[in-house]
């Protein structure tokens, strides 16, 4: 059954033929039993109105504007030729109904007006003999109401139609919205991955470089150190490894339960540890805290020790030989503020902004976009008497 039914909503034409002929024939037979009452003209029109109203019939749902036109014809000559009402006029309250459906507007309401109208034309051309005044009345009622209800069954439809349309349309937008935005989210998750990344691999490669550097240098008249240095690269390259570990998990797809695995996110109170390791690769680094320490939000504790780890980079690379850094973490009541200065002889600003001389890092921009994140400002640039210093504050209520 349901084959019949998908069979037929796949060939809607064939069925309206289908009924179009079966009206013709049922046409033909009735006006065959009304011999020559009809009048001369008649039974040579018959046949010819006859086939083109149940054209209409087959052709409604393809061009039903141009349908409802030829049955207003139709109609017309039926009035002028004194072709009486007959059986394949029922094609006229069919075409009123689909014009309601899925006609133009403007097809829509002439054929409601027409099909309120036709029964009054029809009683006036063809009066009911011995008839009332209130007979006329109740018979041009009982032949308008079908074509009333049919147009106003057609408008409904349409109506409907619409209304699943449109929800079809708004679900179509809210999916295409929904993929437009993990796109977005996608690409802020690689560019936060990307600005991991780069703090990792740039300070923990700086340091390592730093040491093999000296450990090559003292090799052969210092064993001890060169020993250490070399220790000192084995951890750093570890704890590189195990961070790099941690962020490219976040790509792998149905591993959310080993997400423990990884190294936790870096906060403030690693940033000891940070200015130790910078201290063994050889920069120099002052480190203060003032105000009274207590826990913070992990976006602005993983934000602070980002700004410090890539400050202290930048200095590593572009501060020179001599180059000393000094930091300051200060508890506000409503924030934490970052100072992070160094007296090297610097570089160009536009290398801080790139990242390094390569200019493939993240640097500055990288920093603004993560104070951005949690509501912060940071001031940047090369300070009055040689160096470079950074300043932060990030506020704990914009933070959560």
């Amino acid at each position: 059954m349901q084959r019949l039914y998908d069979f037929l909503r796949r060939h809607p034409t064939g069925v309206d033929t289908f009924w179009a002929v079966f009206l013709f024939g049922i046409s033909l037979v009735s006006e065959a039993g009304h011999g020559d009452t009809r009048g001369t003209l008649s039974p040579a029109l018959i046949v010819p109105i006859s086939l083109l109203l149940c054209l209409v019939i087959a052709l409604r749902r393809r061009m039903p504007e141009k349908m409802l036109l030829l049955t207003i014809g139709l109609g017309v000559a039926q009035l002028a030729l004194d072709v009486a009402t007959m059986v394949a006029d029922f094609a006229m309250l069919v075409i009123v109904y689909t014009v309601a459906v899925m006609g133009a507007r403007w097809a829509s309401r002439i054929g409601l007006a027409v099909g309120l109208s036709a029964a009054t034309a029809a009683e006036i051309r063809w009066p009911v003999e011995h008839s009332s005044t209130l007979g006329h009345a109740a018979v041009v009622v009982f032949q308008t109401v079908p074509f009333a209800l049919a147009w106003v069954l057609g408008d409904s439809i349409r109506t409907r139609r619409a209304y699943f349309a449109q929800l079809e349309e708004r679900n179509a937008r809210l999916e295409k919205e929904r993929e437009a935005q993990a796109k977005v989210a996608v690409a802020a998750e690689r560019a936060r991955i990307a600005r991991e990344l780069h703090d990792v691999v740039a300070h923990n490669v700086s340091v390592m470089v730093v040491q093999a550097d000296g450990a090559a240098y003292v090799l052969d008249t210092a064993p001890d150190q060169a020993k250490k240095a070399l220790e000192t690269i084995s951890s750093t390259g570890r704890q590189a490894l195990a961070e790099m570990r941690r962020l490219l998990g976040v790509l792998r797809t149905g591993e959310h339960k080993e997400v423990g695995e990884y190294v936790p996110q870096p906060d403030v109170e690693q940033i000891d540890e940070l200015i130790e390791q910078c201290r063994t690769s050889g920069l120099p680094v002052d480190f203060k805290v003032e105000g009274t320490p207590r826990p913070l939000p992990s976006g602005v504790e993983l934000t602070a020790y980002r700004i410090v780890q890539e400050a202290l980079t930048n200095t590593r690379k572009h501060g020179g030989p001599n180059a000393g850094a000094s930091v300051r973490l200060v508890y506000f009541d409503d924030g934490l503020g970052l100072l992070v200065e160094d007296d090297g002889k610097g570089a160009p600003h536009e290398l801080y902004e790139e990242g390094g001389a390569d200019g493939q890092g993240h640097g500055l921009i990288g920093m603004r976009e993560r104070v951005g994140m949690v509501g912060g400002t940071l001031d940047a640039g090369p300070r009055p008497g040689g160096g470079f210093r950074i300043s932060a504050l990030l506020p704990l209520k914009s933070a959560h």
